[in-house]
């Protein structure tokens, strides 16, 4: 199936809690990062999600953050440290093309953001991606 969301890494279910109405679902990505997946508990069962399963993790790319530095004191877990590989503004936006250990992610964001950062080809990067974000896919 084809789809309109770039950002598909590759990754193992580590775990999953449940709760009455949604799951945590822990992956250890291919680049050896842990992110966390708040899904559905339907979806859990539908796709069968289990410790062991191979999943891709799948955001789109509105729904990437950047930062220049590890961000502390805030709800947000999924940080994924990278490097810049190419920025592409336009009027008003930018698509900034992450390098990250085991995939590449895609961040849209604000032309000014990527002023105000200094977000550059080469420089180090920080997405951030909050849990209800990330949708899974079987493998």
């Amino acid at each position: 199936m084809s789809m309109s969301i770039r950002n598909q890494i590759p990754g193992t279910v580590t775990g999953v809690t449940y709760g009455e109405v949604m799951a945590a679902v822990k992956v250890r990505l291919d680049g050896g990062q842990n992110i966390t997946a708040a899904i559905t508990v339907d979806a859990v069962k539908d796709l069968g999600i289990d410790e062991g399963s191979s999943v891709r993790a799948l955001v789109k790319s509105t729904e990437v953050a950047l930062a220049t530095l590890p961000v502390e004191g805030v709800s947000i877990r999924n940080q994924l440290p990278g490097t810049v590989t190419d920025v592409a503004t336009g009027g008003a936006m930018a698509g900034v093309k992450v390098s990250v250990e085991g995939g590449e992610l895609t961040a849209v964001i604000t032309k000014e953001a990527v002023t105000d950062l200094g977000i550059a080809s080469g420089k180090p990067v920080v997405a951030l991606i909050k849990s209800t974000e990330i949708s899974l896919a079987n493998a």
